[in-house]
């Protein structure tokens, strides 16, 4: 079962697929999921929106958010139009029965053109920030990528990454490691900010079972429109 053909809103809502009971889109750079302190208007509640106008619905619109991504990473963002399907989605991503893949861009090469790396993540929460440790530290968690060099640029390296388990900034901090960092992430070390605040960090791919239909869901959001991701294709 694939994503049905791709849509943009007047919003700016990129839907990558919805029925009865999903609606999954294509993330921008800076967008945040859910509401934050900051209270810039969420994701979640633009897809609100966007389902009361197309639906023609009086009164609160359900929508449950199923997972997030940074505000600084882009790409695919699952929400559940229904309880069950939330409950059943929230069983899925909890016991890791998704596949999720990533790109990012790094301008430094890997040690190897394809690794696993196994780190202990340890949360700074004052500095919202994980920290990756060869071992096993107080406090910390084990976060397990497979990563492999899938394109080389003029100046950069294009990563394609699978998780095996999904710790705060992850690949951020796993990356960085091992001298990696991604193109615009200041905070895990690269020399410089992009003039949007995006990094180089974007959710490729989602598989997984759809949760009330039964039916393998092969989601693919495409790349924002920036040269460097162009120059990926």
């Amino acid at each position: 079962m694939n994503s049905k053909k791709i849509t943009s809103t007047k919003n700016n809502l990129q839907v990558l697929f919805e029925d009865n009971h999903l609606l999954i889109v294509n993330k921008r750079a800076g967008d945040i999921v859910q509401g934050d302190k900051t209270g810039d208007k969420p994701l979640s509640e633009v897809a609100k929106e966007y389902i009361a106008e197309k639906y023609n619905k009086p009164g609160a619109v359900y929508l449950g958010v199923v997972h997030r991504l940074d505000r600084p990473t882009s790409g695919v963002i699952v929400f559940a139009r229904t309880s069950k399907a939330l409950s059943r989605l929230n069983k899925l991503f909890a016991e890791r029965e998704t596949e999720k893949t990533y790109w990012a861009l790094v301008k430094n090469e890997p040690p190897k053109t394809s690794d696993t790396l196994i780190h202990y993540l340890k949360r700074n929460p004052k500095q919202n920030k994980s920290y990756s440790h060869i071992n096993e530290v107080p406090d910390s968690k084990k976060g397990i990528l497979h990563y492999n060099v899938k394109k080389k640029l003029d100046n950069y390296f294009l990563l394609e990454i699978s998780l095996e388990t999904g710790r705060h900034h992850q690949i951020r901090s796993q990356l960085s490691a091992i001298g990696c960092p991604i193109k615009g992430d200041l905070k895990y070390g690269f020399d410089r900010s992009n003039k949007d605040a995006s990094i180089h960090l974007h959710a490729r791919e989602l598989i997984f079972i759809h949760p009330v239909q039964k039916e393998k869901l092969t989601i693919v959001a495409p790349l924002p429109n920036d040269p460097l991701w162009k120059a990926c294709t």
